[in-house]
């Protein structure tokens, strides 16, 4: 089968024909969803992780004929976190296409576990590739900071793929107060939400959902009211997070929580909520032979959205 495979990091994929890797049902790929995280594996910044990999986690096909989600996390479900519905949490965690045991979705199968099957209400494969793992994180997330309508609320990177995704849910949500920082003014605001390009010193949040990481938190925390809740879901340029002001959140009393991704049941509302209308996806399709056209845009943040790679 044909695959993207990375062999060093910060350089261009190669499309080869290889073995697909894993234990399980076969899924044949059409669409798969390129990941903030990707791009941060691909710039080097999982320092445990040894090339060659294909990457990908977010993937849609069918197997035996009919449509499905794969849910990335391969989890052992007997752990704790398991028997009480974390999987995400699972002490033997493993995100598929980060580690050569299995292939990832830049390819045209995969191998997975039959557990990891999710069956797909229809076979709009890039709809989900676009917005699944985004509504899933945003479904997460929002719980874990216990957002409520009445908070005033800013997402930061709120043009990008998790992003733009977010913002919906929390509409969905009945949240009004609602601010996303980004570059993305014109698109972004015909979601209804208020686009600002710089947190300026007189902005105060009750929520804030930290996507971007170092660059943009310690304005970020300067935002966050007293006792207010930040959900710390990505570092997007991989580099170390750096609190340049930490007594200000002790003294704020802020509450920081890291947002592991979602558990499967997440995953699957995700799902039902893009079947139903409520998340409309935004995305860019790029062919599987266009991989580095496709990251390419995505560094340079031409993409509203996500960036989803049509397999077949």
């Amino acid at each position: 089968m044909k695959a993207a495979v990375l062999h060093n990091f910060r350089e261009p994929f190669v499309i080869e024909d290889i073995e697909p890797k894993g234990e399980g049902e076969r899924v044949e790929v059409y669409a798969t969803g390129i990941c903030g995280r990707d791009l941060v594996i691909w710039k080097g910044g999982f320092k445990n992780l040894r090339l060659p990999l294909v990457l990908g986690h977010e993937i849609f096909g069918y197997h035996n004929g009919e449509p499905v989600a794969v849910y990335p996390n391969f989890y052992c479900g007997e752990c704790k976190y398991c028997k009480s519905g974390k999987e995400n949490l699972c002490d033997m965690a493993r995100i598929l296409g980060e580690d050569s045991s299995a292939t990832g979705g830049y390819a045209e199968e995969v191998i997975v576990p039959e557990r990891n099957l999710i069956k797909l209400p229809d076979e709009e494969f890039t709809k989900y590739a676009a917005a699944t793992d985004p509504v899933a994180t945003a479904i997460h997330s929002s719980k874990l900071v216990k957002v409520n309508p009445d908070d005033r609320v800013l997402v930061t990177g709120a043009g990008g793929g998790v992003g733009v995704h977010l913002i919906q849910y929390l509409k969905y949500l009945g949240v009004k107060d609602l601010y996303g920082l980004t570059s993305k003014a014109d698109k972004l605001k015909q979601l209804g939400v208020n686009v600002i390009s710089e947190i300026t010193r007189e902005m105060k949040f009750d929520v804030i959902f930290e996507l971007v990481g170092s660059p943009t938190i310690n304005d970020s925390l300067r935002a966050l009211d007293k006792e207010g809740r930040m959900a710390l879901i990505g570092n997007v340029e991989g580099t170390p997070i750096n609190i340049m002001r930490p007594a200000l959140s002790i003294m704020r009393q802020h509450l920081i929580v890291g947002s592991a991704a979602y558990t499967k049941k997440e995953y699957e509302e995700a799902i039902k909520l893009i079947y139903e209308g409520v998340i409309k996806p935004f995305y860019t399709a790029f062919k599987l032979e266009e991989i580095n056209e496709a990251y390419k845009n995505l560094l340079e943040r031409k993409i509203f959205g996500r960036a989803v790679l049509k397999i077949r």
